[in-house]
């Protein structure tokens, strides 16, 4: 994920935008009478199975917030245990993320961390013990769910005079808690099963691990997890993403991953050591690892998709990667894979060189003449071996947004000077690394409520922030929602123009993945509503315009699909919309041609930036519209797109098939542009099925999105 749209950069540039620039849009006219066209016999290359992908990272606690089932942080005791509150420092903790806390039970002297003989990683904790007053320590803030039954395990050293208790505890009173005495202790680490039953709902439970009596005790590793978790994770949020039918899950990073070992996050998830990560600031306890993931996709329906560490990793590192996960039982590193219980090679076929290794913000970037010799160097080892796997090469067109200093006083509206330069990374690529990949990488993001303004940017000064640039503008909701889809149409016009600078992309199917992006709607951090979902449908509507190069892509995040809390999830609108067309527009789905009477109105801003050369969108206006054949052919699917407030009725004419009198269609919309699903809130927005009988005219209702289904009687001879 590129860090200039951290949730920090997002909130400073909301902050610097008090003067805004506004311009008024003049859209086109609207037909009296709309009229669209298909044409079922004008057909592109059918819709991908990867054409609706997902992408997680490590960010923080995301992971382990979201998908893994583990009640408590910092297992392993990377973190120091006092009762004092930490210091501020400069490196911050991904914000909304922060970590709970172990604090002493007892004075702060009590606990010492043992470096010399740690359990795993750095350290572990050594509780000095009294003879009648407990000391020990506690973790507070876990969410409890009457009557659930929570397991897990703690290895534990000490004294033979030491005895120890571990507690869960739900309430103030004597008999809110649930004990466990542990046995007698010895100088070796024995492990403890844990076993609880919640007494009632909480979400500011306590763990507490505490002992009496003399000398001391250890505590190596805890772990606490509901017994409902299937293999580790949350039965709950599992079920969700099995919906959303997303074909693939790009992983595991991310910024995260250029200074993270694959070697740390595989075999016994107990002795896996923590590790900081220095991208998002934070600890991840690498409990979450490579076998882990496989299990994830695997519970969810999905294929992984690898991204090595070209940050400070190297192709030696890659390669054994691709060894662990492909190799068979008789290679080093598949018997390794066998001994930590998964037999069977894992088969992986996408594997991604490097995140964002362009970024001034990527751990272990080099500049672009130096990489392609990086690159050259992990493809070759990791196709040594295993000759079957799809390489992709982490990209980035040329863009106004990107330059600095001179570069962009001098060329933010004229890129073409930039190409072949060394800010061309694409095609830095294209020309120095051919023969090395299969397809290349695209991320994106975009923020509603701005543009990007070239004539401002010009004059800012060199060592500016990009968030500068930009001026706050005010959007009607069909500007809003068409604002992201026009920059996957401006990444398709720069691709096209890439092809047209090496002609071999074409005869070698060179194919692009946009295996990172998200609209962040006006905030990093505000909640999918309806007004979000207009618009992911209008960028799922552009995507699958270009099936003829555009054939992978990765929403950031994959779990930025559900809103969940500790205990409970359900699907946002952003989720509904995945499901939506997932459902829909399933892998070999055949895009059909359709047109109308009613083009997009001209751009806005002067052409560059974020402004393509033409708006995104079908020459349905104010729709935005895509049809497909179901790869049985037997029904013709198109989905609607109405971002404005009113009704709106256009007349559907098809040539090359004829279709059955009656129709089904699937709606999604909500009483207003902020309806939202919410964990314990009575859903605001649904997908309702609704059955349609003959129809001359049909009519698309307000902030809609939609999905017709017709059957095919017979195709037009």
């Amino acid at each position: 994920m590129k860090a200039r749209f951290s949730l920090a950069l997002v909130i400073a540039f909301l902050l610097a935008c008090s003067v805004a620039g506004t311009a008024q849009q003049t859209e086109s006219v609207v037909p009296d009478r709309l009229t669209v066209n298909i044409n079922t016999q004008q057909a592109a290359p059918p819709v991908s199975k990867y054409e609706f992908g997902m992408f997680i990272e490590h960010i923080g606690a995301l992971v382990y917030r979201s998908l893994w089932s583990e009640k408590l942080d910092d297992r392993k005791f990377y973190f120091p245990i006092t009762s004092k509150e930490e210091a501020s420092s400069q490196r911050r903790g991904f914000p909304g993320m922060q970590l709970r806390k172990w604090r002493p039970v007892g004075p702060d002297e009590i606990v010492t961390m043992d470096k010399i003989h740690p359990f795993v990683g750095d350290q572990s904790p050594r509780i000095e013990l009294d003879s009648s007053t407990p000391h020990g320590i506690r973790q507070s803030g876990l969410a409890l769910v009457k009557g659930k039954k929570y397991t897990g395990r703690i290895y534990l050293r000490g004294t033979p005079g030491s005895k120890v208790k571990v507690s869960l505890i739900w309430g103030e009173g004597a008999h809110d808690r649930q004990t466990i005495s542990v046995p007698t202790l010895s100088e070796a680490y024995k492990k403890i099963p844990l076993s609880f039953t919640a007494g009632t709902d909480s979400d500011a439970a306590t763990l507490e691990i505490t002992g009496t009596g003399t000398g001391n005790f250890h505590v190596g590793t805890v772990s606490l997890m509901p017994t409902d978790n299937v293999q580790g994770f949350r039965p709950d949020t599992i079920a969700l993403l099995r919906q959303l039918h997303s074909g693939f899950w790009r992983l595991p990073g991310g910024n995260f991953l250029s200074d993270w070992s694959w070697y740390d996050s595989v075999g016994d998830p107990d002795k896996r050591p923590p590790m900081f990560d220095y991208a998002w600031n934070a600890m991840q306890t690498n409990d979450v690892g490579m076998d882990e993931f496989m299990t994830l996709c695997k519970l969810i329906g999905v294929e992984p998709y690898i991204t090595v560490n070209a940050g400070f990793g190297d192709a030696h590192s890659a390669a054994e990667e691709v060894e662990y996960m492909n190799g068979s039982v008789k290679t080093r590193l598949g018997a390794e894979r066998a001994r930590n219980s998964h037999p069977e090679p894992y088969h992986i076929k996408f594997w991604d060189i490097g995140n964002e290794p362009y970024g001034a913000w990527q751990l272990g970037r080099t500049d672009l003449k130096y990489y392609v010799l990086k690159h050259n160097e992990f493809a070759k080892a990791m196709l040594k071996v295993d000759p079957s796997i799809t390489l992709l090469a982490s990209g980035n067109m040329l863009e106004s947004m990107d330059l600095m200093g001179e570069m962009r006083t001098n060329d933010v509206d004229n890129l073409k000077a930039l190409e072949g330069t060394p800010q061309d990374w694409t095609g830095g690529l294209l020309e120095h690394s051919w023969g090395n990949f299969s397809g290349i990488t695209q991320h994106w993001y975009a923020q509603g409520g701005r543009h990007f303004d070239l004539e401002k940017a010009k004059k800012l000064a060199p060592d500016a922030p990009t968030a500068d640039g930009y001026d706050k503008v005010d959007q009607t909701p069909l500007e809003y929602a068409r604002y992201p889809a026009n920059i996957v149409h401006l990444k398709a016009q720069e691709w096209e123009r890439y092809q047209q600078r090496f002609p071999d992309m074409l005869k070698k199917k060179i194919f692009l993945s946009m295996d990172e992006y998200a609209y962040f709607g006006g905030s990093f951090n505000r909640s999918p509503d309806l007004k979000l979902a207009l618009a992911y449908g209008m960028i799922f509507n552009e995507m699958l315009r270009h099936t003829d190069f555009l054939t992978m892509s990765a929403h950031t995040m994959g779990v930025s699909s559900l809103d969940y809390n500790s205990t409970a999830a359900t699907l946002n609108a952003t989720g509904l919309m995945f499901k939506l067309y997932g459902s829909h527009f399933v892998p070999g789905s055949l895009p059909v041609a359709l047109s109308g009477n009613s083009p997009q109105p001209a751009p806005k801003y002067p052409i560059g930036g974020d402004q393509p050369e033409s708006n995104s969108g079908s020459p349905t206006y104010p729709l935005d519209m895509f049809a497909a054949l179901t790869p049985d052919h037997k029904f013709l699917t198109v989905a609607v797109v109405n971002a404005t407030d009113t009704e709106q009725k256009f007349e559907l004419n098809v040539a090359g098939m004829q279709l059955a009198a009656k129709s089904e269609l699937w709606q999604m919309t909500g009483k207003d542009l902020e309806a939202a699903n919410k964990v314990g809130e009575q859903p605001q927005l649904v997908v309702k099925e609704i059955p349609l009988g003959a129809m001359q005219t049909i009519s698309v209702a307000p902030i809609s999105v939609n999905v017709y289904q017709f059957p095919v009687t017979q195709a037009a001879q």
